[in-house]
Formats: C-alpha cells, sequence, structure tokens
C-alpha cells in the first residue's frame, strides 16, 4: 500500500496536484552573484555586498533566512532575528566573497537542513543564532590577516557560542493542500540566563517593476480580525495569499525598493524603503514603516524566554480566507511529519538506523537546495534603466544573448553557489530520482531547452562563465533517471529518452568540431575531473602556439559515446 507521500508524488506526477508550486526555492545568498552584478569590469564580488543587502533591492530573484517561496517567486516568505545586540536586522545568511575570504567564498553561519519531504509538503530547518553581537567585522579582519595556508577563521573561533549562550531556531512547514502552508517558528534559549529574542515572519514580494517594465506593483494589506492577524496579497499572476498569524505582535509594511538615500545620497522612490524593518526595530524609526500595506510585509514578535525554555509563532499562509486558520496547526505539522518518518522507512527498509538517518539528511540538503534561478542574458548586458558601458556588452557571458531562465533548480550551494552548474546538476539527478523523478527529469531537459542549449550545441557550463567546459555527464544522467523511473514504476519512459538523445547529438557535434579541430580522436579538454582544477588559469588564453591535450577529456568523451549507444 502506498503511503500518503507517494501518493502526493505521483498525483504530481500526473498532474492532478501541483504540490511543487511553494517550496524552499529562496536563495541563502543573492548579493555578489553575477546576476546582480552591473559594474562595467565584471568586479562581481565588490558590486553588491553583504552590507547593502538589507538595503538594496534585488534585480534577480530574492534571499532570505529558512524561507520558501512559490515556483516563479512573486511571494516569499522568511524569517528574521534580533538578539537586540546586532547592528543589522538578521536577515540572510552572511559569509565572506572570494576576495574577503582567505580560502575563498565561506559562509559564516550554522544552520542545517533537517528534514524534508520530495513534495514539499513537510520542511524543517535549524539555524544557530548567538546572544552577542554578531562578530561581522571580526570575521572579516581576521580572515583578511591569515593567508590560504591558514585555517580560516569563523564563527565558532569568535567565542560567540561559549556557555551556550545561542538561540536554536527550528522553522517547520506542513501542508495542509498544495496551497495551504502552516508554519511553526520555534525558538529555545540554550544559554545559561534568560534572554530576549525578536522574531520577525517576513512576507514580500520579488521586485518586478521598478525596471522599466509595465509591470502592475503587488501590494500586501492588513485585514480585520479578532483572535489573530491577517494580511492579504494581491498580485496579477499569482492571485490572492493571505497570511495569518497569532495575536501580540506589531504589524509593520514597507516597500521592496531600494534605500537610496542612505546607500548613495540620491533622493528615495518610497518613503518606505526595504530597510524599513531594520530601521523601526534597531533604529526605533516610527517613520520607517507604514501601518496598513506595501509590498513588505512583517509581524514582530518580542519574547522573554527563560534559561532552557522555548517560544513558538504559528502562521498559516493561504491560497484561499480560512475562518479558523490555526484550527488544526499542530494537527497537520504532526501528520506531515509521521508521513516523511514513513516514506523515508519505506525507502531504504533494510538498512541500519544510522544509515537511514544519513540518507535522509542527504536528501533533505538536496531537496532545500533547489532553488528559484532567473537570468535573461541579453537583459543583463543591456541593463535596465541606466546607461550600460561599452565594456560591459562585451563582457560575461556576451556569447549567451539567447539565454533566459526562470526556473527551480538544483544548485551545488544554496550560499556559495546559488547558481546552477551543468554536470554537477547531471549527478544531482541521480539521488534526486530516488525521490521524485519527474523534478530529476525535468532537470536534464532543462540544460537542452533552446534557452539554454547554445545554437552551436554547447551546454552552458554555469553562471560564472557559460563558455566554460564540464565534462559532458548529460547523457550519463540521462540512463540513472530513465533507469530509476523502470525500476520504480515498471516501465521507463521512452519519449523522454528520445527527446534528449537529439539535444544531446548537438552537443556532441559540438564537442567533435570545436574539441577536436584535427580529427585525431584525442579531444582537447580545457577542464579537469577534478572540480576544473588545473595547474594554469584556464580562464586565460594559452601562450601563442600552445595547445592542450588531456587524456581525462578522451575518457571523458568515450563514456560520452558510449552512453549514447547504450
Amino acid at each position: 500500500m502506498k503511503n500518503p507521500e507517494q501518493i502526493r508524488l505521483d498525483n504530481a506526477r500526473k498532474g492532478t496536484e501541483n504540490w511543487s508550486l511553494w517550496g524552499p526555492y529562496l536563495a541563502e545568498r543573492a548579493w555578489g552573484t553575477v546576476r546582480e552584478d552591473y559594474s562595467p569590469n565584471g568586479k562581481v564580488w565588490d558590486y553588491f555586498s553583504h552590507d547593502q543587502a538589507h538595503a538594496r533591492t534585488y534585480r534577480w530573484n530574492e534571499d532570505g533566512l529558512a524561507g520558501i517561496c512559490d515556483d516563479q517567486q512573486h511571494l516569499c516568505l522568511s524569517v528574521a532575528l534580533w538578539n537586540g545586540k546586532d547592528s543589522i536586522l538578521k536577515e540572510r545568511a552572511f559569509g565572506l566573497t572570494g576576495n574577503q575570504g582567505n580560502r575563498g567564498e565561506d559562509v559564516k553561519e550554522y544552520y542545517f537542513y533537517e528534514d524534508a519531504a520530495p513534495s514539499h509538503a513537510y520542511l524543517k530547518y535549524l539555524y544557530k543564532y548567538p546572544q552577542s553581537a554578531f562578530p561581522y567585522e571580526e570575521i572579516i579582519s581576521k580572515n583578511a590577516e591569515r593567508d590560504r595556508h591558514a585555517q580560516p577563521y569563523n564563527l565558532y573561533d569568535s567565542g560567540a557560542f561559549n556557555e551556550q549562550r545561542y538561540w536554536d531556531i527550528d522553522v517547520e512547514y506542513a501542508k495542509a493542500s498544495p496551497e495551504i502552508i502552516h508554519v511553526l517558528i520555534t525558538a529555545r534559549n540554550l544559554g545559561p540566563e534568560q534572554a530576549d529574542i525578536h522574531l520577525l515572519p517576513q512576507l514580500w514580494f520579488r521586485n518586478t517593476w521598478s525596471w522599466g517594465d509595465e509591470v502592475a506593483r503587488p501590494q500586501i494589506q492588513q485585514l480585520e480580525s479578532n483572535d489573530y492577524w491577517a494580511v492579504q496579497t494581491n498580485h496579477e499572476l499569482l492571485g490572492p495569499y493571505f497570511l495569518y498569524g497569532e495575536a501580540a505582535a506589531e504589524l509593520m509594511f514597507c516597500n521592496n525598493e531600494t534605500n537610496a538615500e542612505k546607500l548613495w545620497g540620491k533622493p528615495n522612490d518610497s518613503a518606505y524603503s526595504k530597510d524599513g524593518f531594520h530601521r523601526r526595530i534597531i533604529d526605533a524609526d516610527l517613520t520607517a514603516v507604514n501601518a496598513t500595506e506595501g509590498s513588505k510585509f512583517g509581524a514582530w514578535y518580542r519574547r522573554t524566554v527563560d534559561a532552557g525554555g522555548t517560544t513558538q509563532i504559528r502562521l498559516v499562509l493561504s491560497s484561499q480566507p480560512l475562518a479558523k486558520p490555526l484550527e488544526n496547526h499542530e494537527k497537520t505539522l504532526k501528520l506531515r511529519k509521521q508521513e516523511t518518518d514513513l516514506y523515508y522507512e519505506n525507502l531504504l527498509p533494510n538498512a541500519s538506523n544510522e544509515d537511514k538517518r544519513i540518507m535522509r539528511k542527504a536528501l533533505a540538503g538536496m531537496i532545500w537546495s533547489k532553488q528559484f534561478f532567473h537570468y535573461d542574458v541579453d537583459r543583463w548586458l543591456r541593463g535596465d534603466l541606466e546607461s550600460t558601458a561599452k565594456e560591459r556588452l562585451q563582457g560575461r557571458n556576451k556569447n549567451w544573448r539567447h539565454f533566459k531562465a526562470h526556473d527551480v533548480i538544483s544548485m551545488p550551494d544554496s550560499w556559495e553557489y546559488p547558481w546552477f552548474a551543468a554536470w554537477d546538476l547531471a549527478y544531482h539527478c541521480v539521488p534526486l530520482a530516488l525521490v521524485d523523478i519527474e523534478f530529476a527529469k525535468q532537470q536534464i531537459e532543462l540544460m537542452l531547452k533552446e534557452t539554454y542549449l547554445h545554437p552551436n550545441g554547447q551546454i552552458p557550463a554555469y553562471e560564472w562563465t557559460f563558455d566554460d567546459v564540464n565534462p559532458p555527464v548529460h547523457a550519463f544522467g540521462t540512463l540513472k533517471v530513465f533507469r530509476a523511473e523502470r525500476l520504480k514504476y515498471g516501465e521507463g519512459d521512452l519519449n523522454f529518452l528520445q527527446r534528449v538523445f537529439h539535444k544531446l547529438l548537438l552537443n556532441y557535434g559540438w564537442w567533435i568540431n570545436r574539441k577536436d579541430q584535427d580529427g585525431h580522436n584525442v579531444f582537447e579538454g580545457g577542464f579537469l575531473g577534478l572540480d576544473n582544477i588545473s595547474v594554469y588559469d584556464r580562464s586565460e588564453p594559452l601562450p601563442p602556439g600552445y595547445s592542450l591535450k588531456q587524456a581525462d577529456a578522451t575518457g571523458w568523451m568515450a563514456m560520452f559515446a558510449l552512453n549514447m549507444t547504450v
């Protein structure tokens, strides 16, 4: 007999229920990415910093802490925190850029993907938040003093967790249906003394209206209520949604728009800018927020918790109005947790308890690393409202003007690599096929769509430089996913194989014509199988008269050819 989670996946596979409409698609970092870099010289890490993120609107996608969003990231939900001592509201994970870290990019937070059902019917996230002021400047300066031979200086090294003076923040999501989501936020005081915690559930729209397009500006507005607070959202594509929460919170609204006055000394487009909640809570600025409406909403809870004690907040997000939104809250959370337990028990019934825990946590990480990826290369190169420097038009990914993406993609890492990498993705599809066949198939085909695959047959490598070359493992991933579906359902999807095969023939032809120009069947390569580590900077041209021949390139191509003939 199928368990309820498998039934949900089967219904989604048949197209009768869209359980993937909402998921953990909200990135943990959108600043410091290629998409948000509008500099003329391509200095990605310097153009949009973490320091600016709380006050500056993102162009392409959003980020947040323990967050979810719909599959087109119209509407986002996450939690913000303040311990009463930090210099900024904790809204996103902090880390060092490649220029700041003594060993490259490095997230400096402690958070864990505790659990995840493949349909996203149940999700659990754990974040560890110090009760002392977060040592942002200390982490930056200490790592700047160290070279690449020294150990990185991390949050734990600062003493932020001494005497266990920190909070465990659990965020759980349980879907009553594809469009009714129960949320439980739990804060546990692990320290030896009573402490204060400020909890701020946030609901906001990705900014699609500030870039010169004729787009209706969405709104969130307060509704009348009695035993709970309620707000309603209005969006021309997503439709209305309602967020309900327990009372005893201060409701605040602002707009997801840049505080240009604070950043650059220019006039603001909105009196209530993106950093309104930061200014209201930390700066006690009553003029920073609106009381009734905006494109960003927050409910401010202030709690004092004894040593070893807990406090909780209950929310419900729904596409329809609910008369008693919190009535079945605990029941829904408990039921979805039990169903997720049963699903993973059936997935690996004969394994040891330790192996089951390892597999479940690993798959939770895979599911939580699904992210909304938005990038229109031609639009990005040309810019939006500002004049574009000529150097920029000939900059990164200039040969990929056809590339347009607004999809949920499995990322290598939701903080350090919040963008797809083509050959990582092919490997991701192997474990993803264990729990979500349709998503794995969709990921395989995504890189081969006409809006991704180059007209010459090249598969885009990764956001940093689509022109880079990754080992050709897409045929391998395709076969693994096909066989996983055949094993699970008794038959494979031959139409899927046929669709992928035709596109991979184009990619095979690109390899033959571009990476074996002498016709010797010794493929030049331009990569190594060990995560692209090379004895020279392969992003730079070889010296005149030199060419590169790599044995592993020929080996990868042999595997590609064999996989295509199976």
